[in-house]
């Protein structure tokens, strides 16, 4: 049951890695054409002890995707290692999981980074203590002032066939994640660095590292720190990880929002929603009208006979009841026996 249990709470934590890894758009991002394959560059000296590398990487921006430039940076703190950031396909979607900071490395796809980073797990160093150590083999480091070094061995360091930089999807990796991997997602994980932020940024706002002008041959492919994008150390790619191919459905991004709005539907239901409450209220008002009309015209002897009552100033002439029964004959007027009765009422009063 146990086994059970750290399983699906794994799979939860790794379904939830792309949530707690924050990157520095702070958005969980999806395209729907992925991103061109990993350029070949060299990897600059590191600046110093402390220093770890982390990979460029394809980003993605209204304009389109951009390169990352590849960058030494200091860890948040003693022990942390970097995962990197990757895309991976789903549902006729790429989705970008960033990276993060933390004890140890997790699950990146299967993206072959090099420099330590084959495609799963790291090579590039670790920790003893307070004191990094660097594999000479795959990171280009100077024991003039980094003494902890030491040489292992990584099997496709140099030499990468497939630089596809997604995982999943049409030519994608197939890596799934390890235990190992599954494991890591459990571990503490620390967001990018203010500095690292500030690298994409500058990134972003560099021109010559959209994919759409460099053709996937960033110039500035490396930077020995970050958001140094000029300078001694800065590495262009020596050329693209795969011929460069535009994307055919650049404008699909903006499909999602076209539905949505539809203007012309708005306005369309906007005047018949005036149109018929006008007609409703003013319906009513002359169907009131209109059947009194033919009552009227049941009345309208009716107002024949109201002049009739000014007979009624006739029998106030004639005193003599006698006229009374006599008044049985109007009966026939229905309108007019109704009105003299009162005025007869009256002319008992004053008898």
């Amino acid at each position: 049951m146990r086994n059970v249990r750290s399983i699906r709470s794994l799979l939860l934590a790794l379904a939830m890695l792309s949530v707690s890894a924050v990157s520095s758009a702070q958005v969980f991002l999806s395209v729907n054409f992925g991103p061109p394959a990993l350029p070949v560059y060299e990897q600059p000296v590191c600046p110093n002890e402390g220093f770890i590398w982390v990979p460029g990487y394809w980003a993605w921006s209204p304009v389109g995707y951009y390169w990352v430039p590849g960058t030494w940076a200091l860890a948040p703190e003693p022990g942390l290692l970097w995962t990197p950031g990757y895309w991976a396909y789903d549902s006729e979607l790429y989705y970008w999981h960033p990276g993060y900071w933390g004890p140890v490395v997790g699950y990146y796809g299967g993206i072959p980074y090099g420099f330590g980073y084959p495609g799963t797990g790291y090579y590039g160093g670790y920790w003893r203590g307070r004191q990094y150590y660097y594999n000479q083999t795959v990171n280009n480091v100077s024991t003039t002032n980094i003494r902890n070094v030491y040489s292992t061995t990584v099997v496709n360091n140099t030499t990468i066939v497939n630089r596809v930089s997604y995982n999943g999807g049409p030519g994608g990796t197939t890596a799934r994640p390890t235990p190992a991997e599954l494991a890591a997602a459990r571990q503490r994980q620390v967001p990018p660095t203010p500095v690292q932020v500030q690298h994409e940024h500058a990134a972003s706002t560099n021109r010559n590292l959209l994919a759409s002008e460099n053709q996937g041959r960033p110039p500035i492919a490396a930077t020995p720190k970050p958001a140094e994008f000029s300078g001694h150390g800065v590495v262009a790619a020596s050329h693209a990880g795969a011929p460069y191919k535009a994307p055919e459905n650049r404008a699909a991004p903006s499909r999602p929002n076209t539905p949505a709005p539809h203007p012309e539907n708005k306005p369309e239901n906007n005047p018949p929603r005036p149109e018929t409450e006008p007609r409703s209220t003013p319906a009513p008002r002359p169907e009131v009208p209109r059947p009194p009309s033919a009552s009227e015209r049941e009345n309208a002897p009716r107002p024949e006979n109201a002049p009739h009552p000014e007979k009624q100033t006739r029998p106030e002439n004639a005193p003599p009841p006698g006229k009374e029964p006599p008044q049985t004959h109007p009966d026939k007027k229905n309108p007019s026996d109704k009105q003299p009765p009162p005025s007869g009422a009256q002319e008992e009063r004053p008898h």
